[in-house]
């Protein structure tokens, strides 16, 4: 389903409106809710909002779980890092504890080692069901999402639920949720916004399919809901 707004902010502002209805389902529900963050500059609007005043008090943080959906491998010190991102924007303004935040890098291991790892510290948290309460994604241009790029043999994984690879067009490792266990999420939200994003999203939601090329395409939720949030610049070609 795509829903199609005027600008950014109204598109943070929905985005900021769903996290909260879903943190307050899950908790009353199960008694915690678990998410996944996503980085690069897209969600930056939506955390602000989160950790405003308006915000960060309907949610009972102590019961929130966090995780995130790919990662550089980069010490969160390192300005690409996506959890640097994550803290400076809303982690470190909520009361969350830190034994329930995730980070997708740690020093000293490798970082296909630390996938198995962060596999099994998802498996803690969710059981083997493995399905999250919300899932944030961005889009690339390239019709990328998490670390799922065109051709890149991580795209026809079904086993892993976290890989870890070299992408040799950057230069540098990745970590990444595979499609299969996104796929397993109740809810998940995708922003794009910006005219550069409209022929990708074209592809994605009304051209044939062809993942390889388009790899937003995998993301096809097994029983849970799929919610594109994007501006009318990126909905242009649709």
């Amino acid at each position: 389903m795509i829903q199609i707004y005027n600008n950014t902010e109204e598109i943070n502002t929905a985005a900021a409106n769903l996290f909260v209805a879903a943190a307050q389902k899950a908790i009353a529900e199960k008694g915690k809710f678990t998410t996944v963050l996503t980085g690069g500059s897209s969600p930056a609007g939506i955390y602000k909002l989160l950790a405003s005043d308006q915000y960060k008090n309907k949610i009972d943080w102590s019961n929130v779980f966090i995780f995130w959906g790919d990662e550089r491998w980069v010490p969160l010190t390192d300005d690409l890092s996506n959890a640097k991102m994550s803290y400076a924007t809303l982690l470190s303004h909520v009361p969350i504890p830190q034994d329930n935040i995730f980070e997708m890098y740690a020093a000293g291991v490798t970082p296909e080692d630390y996938a198995v790892s962060y596999e099994q510290s998802i498996k803690k948290v969710l059981g083997n069901e493995g399905k999250f309460d919300l899932i944030l994604l961005g889009m690339g241009d390239d019709g990328h999402t998490a670390s799922l790029f065109p051709g890149q043999t991580v795209l026809d994984e079904q086993n892993k639920w976290v890989a870890a690879y070299y992408l040799e067009p950057q230069k540098m490792h990745r970590i990444t949720l595979t499609a299969p266990l996104i796929n397993k999420a109740d809810k998940i939200i995708v922003i794009a916004f910006g005219e550069k994003k409209a022929p990708a999203l074209k592809e994605v939601t009304t051209g044939a399919y062809n993942p390889a090329t388009y790899p937003m395409q995998l993301i096809k939720p097994v029983t849970g809901e799929l919610l594109f949030l994007v501006d009318k610049s990126a909905a242009g070609m649709n």
